[in-house]
């Protein structure tokens, strides 16, 4: 009789203990469906991270793209053995005559004279339409007229050395040459590749369909021109005496000037640069001089005796392809030498 009252007990305890194990077993079974889920939601999390990074990334580059050279905001160097270099290349853009010139103490001598590259480039190669360096390591190498090739950055530099500094060319591995590429490719690194920038190289002028008017040309000189590079056209020293500190103001002719080489000897050339930056305070937005002022005050400038390039005769292989206003032989047409350098350029 007791054995009977006890079977219902013992059976109740079967029971509570199978539920018991259905239980532990049930929330195993939920624990390792759950580990399960995380691990798979773990790795499609990660993936969407990655995706996530790269469109940020992606983002973040068309954000800090610079489309406009006005809107360019000079980031710090680095500091590694890179952003080093570049912060030299800075120096020597800016103060060319003091590492390169003719008197520097710093050691060989590569500028004939003591302009600096920041004369022509100015702001240290930021400003808009002054032949800016913002986007050049973007572009080359690129295909140049003038050495009937295509050419590599430091080519192009080294024409500026032996041009606009009427000097000779610096060693393509020197600490030098590979500072101001540093340089030049800091000042690019948020341009993207391949295309070009508004503000790069210069303004566009209307070209007065007549020969140039040295006489207005001297005028406007004598208004806009002299306070700066003085009434003699030969500029303005940081230092008396000192040259090997450079100009506050550089010459526009004479020894110490570019030679009959460079760009800026170039008629169009100078005056798309003075119409765009000339007299300080002009802009291309808000341009000083008109067009017609500066076609006439680039003659004058350029009227002027100045150093004589070596070889230049050999310049653009193919006369096809050499501007209209290179004032020197030889040309591929009959027109006459001065009107390639004073025009009209009607031809």
């Amino acid at each position: 009789m007791e054995n009977d009252l006890n079977q219902p007990k013992n059976l109740l305890k079967e029971v509570n203990k199978i539920a018991r194990q259905t239980k532990i077993v049930a929330g195993l079974f939920i624990f390792i469906v759950f580990i399960v889920l995380m691990q798979a939601l773990g790795f499609n999390t990660n993936i969407l991270k990655t995706k996530l990074a790269a469109d940020n990334k992606q983002d973040s580059v068309e954000n800090n793209s610079v489309n406009l050279i006005k809107d360019f905001k000079m980031a710090p160097y680095p500091d590694n053995e890179e952003g080093k270099m570049a912060a030299y290349g800075e120096k020597l853009i800016k103060e060319t005559p003091k590492y390169l010139g003719p008197n520097n103490k710093h050691g060989e001598v590569f500028s004939g004279n003591n302009l600096a590259c920041g004369s022509c480039h100015l702001n240290g190669g930021t400003k808009e339409y002054a032949a800016p360096y913002i986007g050049l390591s973007a572009l080359f190498p690129i295909y140049s007229g003038r050495e009937g090739k295509v050419a590599t950055l430091e080519e192009r530099i080294n024409g500026c050395f032996e041009r606009s500094m009427n000097g000779k060319k610096l060693p393509i591995e020197s600490n030098e040459m590979i500072a101001i590429v540093s340089y030049i490719k800091h000042l690019s690194k948020d341009v993207k590749v391949g295309g070009r920038i508004e503000g790069q190289g210069f303004v566009k002028l209307e070209t007065p369909d007549r020969k140039a008017d040295l006489q207005h040309g001297e005028s406007v000189f004598k208004t806009q021109c002299v306070s700066c590079h003085q009434a003699n056209g030969l500029g303005l020293p940081k230092k008396a005496g000192e040259l090997d500190e450079g100009y506050m103001y550089p010459p526009l002719w004479g020894d110490d000037s570019f030679n009959d080489g460079a760009g800026m000897g170039r008629m169009l050339t100078a005056a798309k640069f003075i119409k765009g930056n000339m007299p300080l305070g002009a802009s291309a937005d808000a341009p000083i001089l008109s067009d017609e002022e500066a076609y006439d005050v680039a003659a004058f400038i350029n009227s002027f005796e100045r150093p004589s390039k070596a070889d230049k005769e050999h310049d653009y292989p193919d006369l096809s392809k050499k501007p209209k206003d290179s004032p020197y032989p030889p040309f591929a047409d009959k027109i006459p030498e001065e009107q390639h350098k004073y025009g009209p350029f009607n031809f």
